[in-house]
């Protein structure tokens, strides 16, 4: 029986689906030590390396919920180093064949100005509230389209509360809709992070039929172009941020379960963005 490994247990401690002494053989359903594939639903799967913990469509729901988010019923996995400190969500939405029309369209200014006016409506509630205002920094890496792989990729930086966020967005076309990876990792860690994060992203494959060069005629078509995924990305990554934080800082808690305070930031408009964290914690 594999040993279940100290990350693997921190993290279905905080779930709730192992009590707080750790357990050296536990078995989790739902849960793989790589090596291994990971099912991501019926539409694909991604191959997990040693060293990394997978996590499916169901248990990855029940953390999420259990850390106090609500669930979009979207997500299809989580995947996480044992020994690193950044992770991966997965989600699958399934809007239909996305055209790529607007490939050459991607007005990067004109989507951070609209990045930027949310925030603006945003912290008008969270000054009500008495919540640090959000503040848009700025594209780390503007929205970029492959058009080999038809993969869209950007990333955005945000802070709140004194605490600034990567929101790393990678969208994968495929025939009937479109897998979205959020990666959610420190800024300073990007670099190091992302030969790692480039593995995981060749190790996805979409199952026979599902794959963006397997679109048939009479097949959905999205009402949405590549513009639209990226001022939509922010209701799927921003959400994790914050789950990825409370992660973190029991993570360097060891097992010592710890009260952390979350400060929500309430959507202003689902398209723009979904919530974001800030994080402390009190012994």
């Amino acid at each position: 029986m594999k040993k279940i490994s100290f990350f693997a247990a921190a993290l279905l401690v905080a779930a709730g689906f192992l009590p707080l002494q750790a357990q050296d053989d536990a078995k989790v359903p739902g849960m793989l030590s790589g090596p291994g594939i990971g099912k991501l639903g019926t539409v694909a799967q991604v191959e997990v390396p040693t060293g990394f913990i997978f996590l499916d469509a169901k248990l990855t729901k029940a953390m999420v919920k259990k850390m106090g988010e609500t669930p979009t019923g979207r997500e299809l996995g989580y995947i996480h180093p044992a020994n690193g400190d950044w992770s991966v969500f997965f989600e699958f939405d399934d809007i239909g064949y996305v055209k790529d029309d607007d490939k050459d369209k991607l007005d990067a200014a004109k989507l951070l100005d609209s990045y930027k006016r949310g925030a603006v409506e945003e912290n008008k509630q969270r000054k009500a509230s008495g919540e640090p205002p959000l503040e848009i920094i700025g594209w780390l890496q503007e929205p970029k389209y492959d058009t080999e792989t038809h993969n869209l990729t950007w990333a955005i930086r945000a802070s709140s509360g004194g605490h600034e966020f990567l929101n790393y967005n990678t969208r994968l076309l495929g025939r009937k809709g479109v897998m979205e990876l959020v990666l959610v990792c420190e800024p300073e860690n990007l670099t190091k992070t992302m030969p790692q994060f480039k593995q995981v992203l060749a190790n996805h494959k979409f199952t026979t039929g599902q794959s963006y060069a397997e679109y048939k005629p009479g097949d959905k078509i999205a009402k949405v172009g590549l513009a639209a995924l990226v001022i939509g990305g922010a209701a799927v990554g921003a959400a994790k941020l914050g789950l990825f934080a409370w992660l973190a800082v029991l993570l360097k808690k060891g097992f010592k379960l710890i009260i952390v305070a979350v400060v929500a930031v309430a959507a202003f408009f689902k398209k723009f963005f979904g919530r974001l964290f800030g994080r402390k914690s009190d012994d």
